[in-house]
């Protein structure tokens, strides 16, 4: 796919232009590439190049330059029952429905893309159906879980107190992992209790942050600043640092989090993100409206915010029947 330019052009345009993460630009460009790849693959049983034996290495040679040069071409040509085909490929690799409607996203952008920069006058991916998800509701804690798991770090030691204050932040602001590695010494106002963060495509955005995290926060930085004192290389601008004085990644805040789930003896299947869950619902579940927590989470659509309302209904659900157990005596049973 690196030699076709539509696509490498469209791939640009949402690193550049929409400002998506490197990490986000390069899904779309692996759903790209495995759809191109696809694409020739079913296009394979076309004639080879005019006075091509097809024998012979030379002749796969020929072909598969063929194939490349009219790459664009092929893909300027996809209609809508090439798409469906697609689809039914990717159904037949067993591909789960929300990997599917992913990919499908990603050629509706990409030919949305095509048609806005002219290569085309119509985008065959708007007229096809995402596939209907199953419906999973997001996984969190509750209040004594969240509790157990932030007393768990050490405060005693700075690499402690820092893994203390990140879950602290995570659980008190609801960002996401990708952002709390991001922030800076400068982004949180104590003062004002709130905290800068900047999220995905570069939007920023402010939150409050709770005493209790900026209380950890405060221990955190007392300590790492002895620890400065002793490190000439310690990146004194870089919030959550690592051992080294550098950056933290994301990678490592799971790895810390894995630790501290087996010391509280909570299920090491809960990731960074339950969190940010954990802290939607609990905020739902105390009376915060639907649009306030969509700022918090810094959520575009409302819609993505809505999926904690069926968490919280259900929760109210799953109290009730523990309050009320039907034993055949209540009103809704049957005579």
């Amino acid at each position: 796919m690196k030699d076709c330019a539509i696509t490498q052009e469209f791939l640009s345009y949402l690193k550049y232009e929409k400002h998506f993460s490197d990490h986000t630009a390069k899904c779309y460009g692996a759903d790209l590439e495995q759809f191109t790849d696809w694409l020739l693959g079913h296009n394979q049983n076309e004639p080879a190049p005019s006075g091509a034996s097809l024998e012979g290495s030379g002749a796969a040679t020929a072909v598969a330059t063929q194939t490349q040069t009219n790459l664009e071409q092929r893909i300027l040509q996809v209609d809508t029952d090439t798409i469906r085909a697609f689809l039914v490929f990717l159904n037949d690799k067993q591909y789960s429905k929300s990997t599917t409607a992913r990919k499908l996203a990603t050629l509706r952008s990409f030919y949305k893309f095509l048609v806005r920069r002219n290569y085309l006058t119509s985008n065959p991916v708007a007229v096809v159906k995402t596939p209907r998800q199953d419906k999973k509701l997001p996984r969190y804690l509750e209040y004594t879980e969240v509790q157990r798991l932030l007393n768990t770090p050490p405060s005693d030691t700075w690499l402690g107190a820092r893994d203390r204050a990140i879950l602290e932040t995570l659980y008190s602001t609801g960002m996401r992992v990708s952002e709390i590695v991001a922030l800076n010494m400068d982004d949180v106002d104590f003062l004002g209790e709130v905290i800068h963060i900047r999220g995905k495509g570069k939007k920023e955005r402010i939150s409050p942050i709770g005493s209790s995290a900026l209380q950890a926060i405060q221990r955190y930085i007392e300590l790492r600043n002895r620890r400065m004192q002793h490190d000439s290389h310690f990146d004194g601008k870089v919030l959550f640092a690592n051992k080294h004085g550098k950056r933290l990644s994301t990678r490592s805040v799971r790895r810390k989090m894995d630790k501290y789930l087996r010391q509280a003896g909570l299920d090491p299947a809960i990731s960074p993100h339950t969190l940010r869950h954990s802290f939607a619902t609990h905020m739902l579940n105390n009376g915060a409206d639907l649009r306030s927590v969509q700022e918090l989470l810094g959520h575009q659509s409302l819609s993505t915010t809505q999926i904690y309302t069926h968490v919280t209904t259900a929760k109210m659900k799953e109290v009730y029947d523990q309050a009320h157990p039907r034993d055949g005596m209540g009103p809704d049973s049957s005579y």
